[in-house]
């Protein structure tokens, strides 16, 4: 897969004859398990959900895990974990999910369940929605745990992105208000019962992702799509700051 123009052309525009052979061009952000060249459908794909206590990663913590493991349009393995985060759940956070301080006082810590964690995300290309929130939570998590595989799955890698269908949504539907996962769900005739509960919103959110797959504005290759979506997060990143400035 080409992406970018191997043209033995330099940023300057000056054409180097006889060098194309000697340029390499690499796929920034993907899982080294993979080809960039392959269909990501056809590639494992690990849909991460978390459920906190709070919305600051470094001061909050994990109360349930949920993975969803897809491949090919179809799910092949749902698992979830309630955790004990060593701390009460703030009322107004568990009016969201509905994970009382009673359903997981007997639960295990994190550290406990790492290590299934970490067996589950193997091999797989790591998914959720609004990425950065649960992949800010779960490395935090495996930092405070002290877990470091000598082999970490590409969830756990800081060189891998994790792809993003709410990026995607915010891109194909910029005319609609909302791109929040409940209403894509409802949007796309995905059925979401249990929202706010890790399993089903990774189940809903995995969904989605693969509804996009069907859209020709979305590449097939997993390289160009980890490209695109990095495109896209610039120009989203960059639209964020305008509104963001004082009039």
């Amino acid at each position: 897969m080409k992406l970018a123009d191997p043209c033995g052309c330099f940023p300057t525009g000056r054409h180097y004859p006889g060098i194309a052979h000697l340029m390499k061009v690499r796929a920034v952000g993907i899982a080294s398990e993979f080809s960039a060249d392959g269909d990501w459908v056809d590639y494992p794909i690990a849909f991460i959900d978390t459920e906190t206590t709070g919305r600051d990663a470094q001061a909050d913590r994990l109360v349930e895990v949920g993975v969803v493991l897809g491949l090919k349009g179809r799910v092949t393995a749902r698992q979830s974990w309630l955790i004990n985060p060593g701390r009460p759940i703030p009322k107004e956070t568990s009016a969201i999910h509905g994970i009382t301080d009673d359903q997981v006082a007997n639960e295990k810590s994190f550290a406990e369940v790492a290590p299934e964690i970490v067996d589950i995300l193997r091999n797989a290309i790591p998914a959720a929605y609004n990425a950065a929130f649960d992949r800010g939570f779960l490395l935090a998590e495996f930092e405070r745990a002290g877990v470091r595989p000598t082999s970490p799955p590409p969830a756990m890698r800081r060189d891998v992105d994790w792809i993003d269908p709410l990026t995607f949504a915010r891109e194909l539907y910029k005319d609609q208000q909302s791109r929040s996962l409940g209403d894509m769900a409802a949007r796309l005739g995905i059925e979401l019962v249990t929202a706010h509960r890790a399993t089903a919103d990774a189940e809903a959110a995995l969904q989605v992702l693969y509804t996009f797959a069907k859209d020709p504005r979305v590449p097939k290759a997993y390289g160009g799509l980890v490209q695109e979506q990095r495109r896209m997060q610039r120009q989203q990143d960059e639209a964020r700051k305008l509104w963001r400035k004082p009039s």
